[in-house]
């Protein structure tokens, strides 16, 4: 497929290190990887196999310091993303963590990587400050199987801002497109 000039490509691929994920490593010149997991141990698993691929096969990640002794690696992982790691209750607005709260945190520390998209959404019920973890939530379904992702229908809600949130620091680790 020739895409022509394109300022970023983004390719979702299923979880694990199938053949999907090594031809594309091996045929595409992948600038970086960013790896999505809901916070259960068993998708935690195939995050981390992801990573390990990744960094094997020297997808690009940026410059990180993974040791005491301050050893250079060029990562190509750009973060972690932890998906539908909260529910909250549309009348009430009680949050339940469904599937875990910290697995992709504690996974990101193992792993010496970042979560994409820390800080920045307010809870309604408590007035602190969320993870900007992408949350599960029935309007993000909704409004992505009619066509408008939730980003364009609802652009101020807590949603949204937790994708433009990690959208944005995707960007800001990744080269700048040519021009």
């Amino acid at each position: 497929v020739d895409w022509g000039q394109l300022d970023y490509l983004v390719i979702d691929m299923p979880p694990g290190t199938g053949d999907v994920q090594l031809s594309i490593s091996q045929n595409i010149p992948i600038t970086g990887a960013v790896i999505i997991s809901t916070p259960q141990d068993v998708a935690l698993l195939d995050a981390r196999k992801g990573t390990e691929m990744f960094r094997k096969v020297h997808v690009p990640l940026k410059m990180k310091w993974v040791s005491q002794e301050f050893s250079p690696c060029l990562e190509k992982v750009l973060g972690l993303v932890q998906n539908m790691s909260v529910f909250r209750c549309p009348k009430c607005e009680h949050e339940t963590h469904i599937f875990g709260a910290d697995g992709v945190r504690d996974l990101a520390k193992t792993l010496g990587l970042d979560v994409l998209g820390i800080s920045g959404l307010r809870l309604h019920m408590f007035g602190v400050f969320n993870t900007g973890d992408i949350p599960l939530h029935v309007n993000i379904r909704e409004t992505c199987d009619s066509g408008q992702p939730v980003v364009i229908s609802q652009p101020q809600s807590d949603a949204a801002k937790a994708y433009l949130k990690i959208a944005v620091e995707i960007v800001r680790r990744l080269p700048a497109p040519p021009a």
